[in-house]
Parts: structure tokens; C-alpha cells; sequence
């Protein structure tokens, strides 16, 4: 974690979000808070791990603890937009550490059904277990006195959902980048870049003054710092590949076109192994140690 934050709550219904870039993946992870009544949500941490030597750290989302603790927020859920590719997922370190749950999409279960596949390890997911709840699209919970509903939002994944906060803020995740950046690919197992063009027509269609929260940002070799939060007005307007009226064979075109050129990350194969058990490792051997098992040839 190298930089944060904060956008201010705009009044009444409208959340404070404070966001922590992690340099090594260029996720964002997201403190959402109520104002009101300091009770928060993470939305889509990080673990650190390297992928040279498999090792794992704590250090980043321990800060994000320690930075809530510090502003007497309560952090009451652990959210995750999608099981994610690039970097460990923090869910299930935090749900043990602060007794609170977690949640994800429904359709991880999908998922999965998937990557059992893929891994050759028919009984290694149960996302019942490891995930307090799946939501559904639709549903609703609540952050402090604020309104969450969940949007279905897939083309990176089959099951990616998006958080709509209150009354102006969604988490957007890997839909939508910053302006200058465009969309996020949709050629992972399960994604298509068609499903992607559905749901980024469905966060454009959020009022426009709403704040869109995104994922990642990479840097453009021009921003002093990394960004994070656009509106739906700067989205239509400005999007690299689907603002000012693109068309959905354009988009799709484009999207397909880019993600050919694109190599997996480099901790994918590591870290979805235990993002589909919300980041847990897979138990430990007789020996003490946990093991991944990485496909050959697969890719």
C-alpha cells in the first residue's frame, strides 16, 4: 500500500470512501464508512503475496485497519466484488480476525464449477462455507443507516456484482478503469466481452452525478498519483472505449481485439486457488505447509 485516499461524504445518504492503492497488483481497496454512524465496510482487499516464493503478507490491510481504528470507524462487513485474479484476497484473514462477515456474488459457485476443472480438484471449493453471504442481484443490505444494493455486473467474470452505496457511490470493480484507461478485459474463464457491454450500459444508466469506484489503475505514464473515482457523466462522455456513443459492436471488437495481446497476470494461477475459498489456503499437509497446484499447459 503506497497511497490513499479519501472522498468526502457529499450529505446526507452519501458515503465517505477512503481508498488504499496496493502498488504491487494496482488494486484499490476501499473503506466505505456511514458518517453518521462510523460503521463501514471493506470492499475488495489485498494480501500481499509474491508469486517467486509463494510467500504471504498481511502488512497492507493491517495498516487499513489500523488507519479505521485511528478515525473510530467499526468495520461491520468483509465484500468482495468477484474472486479475483490478480491479487490474494484478505476475506477470509479479516472475517477471522474482526468476526465479521463476509460476501461475495452468488454465481461464485459457478465459478468454481469452472476452475475445479481447470485445478483437477473436484472437492477443493465450497464457497458455502468460506463466504457468510452470497448475494444475489438485487438484494440489499445496509452499511450503518446507508442502502447497499447489489447489482449482477459480469463480463470479467460470469459472477462479478457491483455495490451501489447510498445515494451516490458504486464499485464498479473490473468493469469500468479511469476515463483515460477504458474497460477491463473479459477473457478470463466465464467472461465475455458482450456480458461486459451489458453491465457497463447498466452502471451508466446510475444517476449521473454518481461516483464510480473502479477496481485498478495502472498509471498512464502522465498521473503524478493513481485514480480511482470518475462519475457516470465522466464515463459517458470521456471513456476511452465506450464513451461519447461507441457502438456494442465497435466495443466488442475493440475489447476482443485487446485482451488477444494480453498475458495472464502473474499470480493468477497462484491466488485463485485461495480467492475461491475467500483467500484461504488450501489446509496444511502432514508436514505443516499448505501447497498450491499449478496447471501445466493449460493456458
Amino acid at each position: 500500500m503506497t497511497y490513499s485516499r479519501t472522498s468526502p461524504s457529499r450529505g446526507p445518504g452519501s458515503p465517505m470512501v477512503t481508498g488504499f492503492h496496493d502498488a504491487d497488483t494496482g488494486s484499490i481497496q476501499y473503506l466505505v464508512t456511514d458518517p453518521d454512524t462510523r460503521r463501514a465496510a471493506l470492499i475488495d482487499t489485498v494480501m500481499s503475496f509474491d508469486p517467486e516464493d509463494a510467500s504471504v503478507r498481511t502488512g497492507g490491510v493491517d495498516a487499513i485497519l489500523r488507519f479505521a481504528q485511528s478515525e473510530d470507524i467499526v468495520i461491520d462487513w468483509v465484500l468482495d466484488t468477484h474472486p479475483h485474479a490478480d491479487h490474494l484476497m484478505a476475506s477470509s484473514y479479516l472475517r477471522n480476525k474482526l468476526g465479521k462477515p463476509n460476501g461475495i456474488g452468488e454465481k461464485i459457485k459457478q465459478i468454481a464449477d469452472l476452475w475445479r476443472d481447470t485445478y483437477h480438484l473436484p472437492d477443493a471449493f465450497d464457497p458455502d462455507r468460506d463466504f457468510d453471504h452470497l448475494f444475489a442481484d438485487g438484494d440489499t443490505f445496509e452499511i450503518g443507516s446507508l442502502p447497499v444494493r447489489v447489482m449482477l455486473s459480469p463480463g470479467h467474470t460470469l459472477g462479478s456484482i457491483t455495490y451501489v452505496v447510498g445515494e451516490d457511490a458504486a464499485f464498479v470493480h473490473d468493469t469500468f478503469m479511469q476515463p483515460d484507461a477504458g474497460t477491463s478485459r473479459a477473457d478470463f474463464p466465464g467472461g465475455t466481452a458482450e456480458d461486459l457491454w451489458h453491465s457497463l450500459q447498466d452502471i451508466l444508466a446510475l444517476p449521473e452525478h454518481t461516483r464510480l469506484f473502479v477496481g485498478h489503475d495502472y498509471g498512464n505514464g502522465q498521473r503524478a498519483q493513481p485514480e480511482w473515482e470518475s462519475t457516470v457523466v465522466e464515463q459517458r462522455r470521456h471513456n476511452l472505449h465506450i464513451g461519447g456513443g461507441v457502438t456494442k459492436e465497435d466495443f466488442i471488437a475493440r475489447r476482443e481485439a485487446r485482451d488477444k495481446t494480453l498475458a495472464l497476470p502473474d499470480r493468477m494461477l497462484h491466488v485463485l486457488q485461495m480467492n475461491l475459498r475467500a483467500g484461504r489456503p488450501p489446509n496444511p499437509e502432514d508436514d505443516g505447509y499448505c501447497y498450491l497446484k499449478i496447471p501445466m499447459n493449460r493456458f
